[in-house]
């Protein structure tokens, strides 16, 4: 025993891991509660757009020696109103508003990385750094998880009949309006937090996966958004902690192990799974083919 474990726990004993852990875990468990709201709703493209939305702001505060959060933060911002402003006032597809603000708002971004490249470190936008965050970056993560759950936490039902009707929302006297706000809000916030510890590639992957696998366990949303969390949260504690050993990247660990969790979810889920649905498919066929009973004429009387 003593031979086994010491090796297992080395990467606690390093303050660089044990931060990134920390962190990744965090920013798993707000992915995962918000992952629920974005599959429910079919925001697959947004969580992608504004992963990507977000580069021209991190070059813009890179070259003003700002916190690449806070550019980040305004261009998201900015590329979710610009979709919502465009949507309400164009006859065109929410998918062909969200492809053409977030690829103008991913080129500008390339296009001044390209004007200053030695201002900004496109790895680290692409892939994240984890690793390397400072003392800052992890108190912006915190104030930023800590006010995104206790929104979702106090507004969840709301948030959950807005997305699932909102003209009944609207029947209650709900604010759909406002509540579509703060939901736009809270992703953007969610995906520059993500954005650190992932990349751009990835963070969608975390705000997508955690609830897309929830909703192939459960029909309850209250107990989706439980397992989205734990899904988000363990996954990338155990990603960030599986990265030391396989020396790759930790996002790119933590959504593999999403993945792979998903897959066998789709598979194997005891009611939505893939195996479970078509067994009752068989079994409807093989009820269909039996022959009826025959009528005796007590019966027929």
């Amino acid at each position: 025993m003593s031979d086994i474990f010491p090796p297992l726990l080395t990467p606690l004993h390093y303050d660089y891991m044990l931060r990134a852990i920390v962190v990744s875990g965090l920013i798993g468990a707000v992915c995962g509660f918000l992952s629920c709201f974005i599959t429910l709703k079919g925001w697959s493209l947004m969580g992608d757009a504004l992963s990507h939305a977000v580069v021209p702001g991190v070059a813009v505060a890179y070259a003003l020696g700002l916190p690449f959060a806070a550019g980040a933060l305004g261009t998201g911002l900015l590329a979710a109103a610009g979709m919502a402003f465009v949507k309400a006032r164009t006859p065109l597809r929410e998918d062909a508003v969200i492809g053409v603000v977030f690829t103008a708002f991913f080129a500008l971004g390339l296009l001044l990385i390209s004007i200053n490249p030695s201002g900004v470190a496109l790895e680290t936008i692409i892939f994240g750094n984890i690793l390397g965050i400072s003392d800052f970056d992890i108190a912006q993560i915190v104030v930023v998880a800590a006010a995104t759950l206790l929104v979702l936490g106090l507004k969840w039902r709301d948030l959950l009949l807005v997305c699932f009707d909102p003209h009944q929302a609207r029947a209650l006297g709900l604010n759909t309006a406002v509540l579509h706000a703060v939901l736009l809000a809270l992703l953007s916030a969610t995906t520059v937090a993500a954005l650190q510890a992932v990349g751009a590639v990835l963070v969608v992957a975390m705000l997508i996966t955690p609830g897309a696998t929830a909703y192939l366990l459960t029909d309850r949303f209250s107990r989706m958004i439980g397992v989205g969390m734990a899904l988000g949260a363990g996954t990338s504690l155990v990603g960030a902690y599986a990265s030391y050993f396989f020396d790759g990247a930790t996002g790119g660990c933590i959504v593999t192990l999403q993945t792979l969790i998903f897959l066998g979810v789709f598979f194997f889920a005891p009611k939505h799974g893939l195996v479970r649905l078509r067994q009752l498919a068989r079994l409807r066929g093989h009820e269909a083919a039996q022959p009826a009973p025959a009528r005796t004429p007590a019966a027929q009387s």
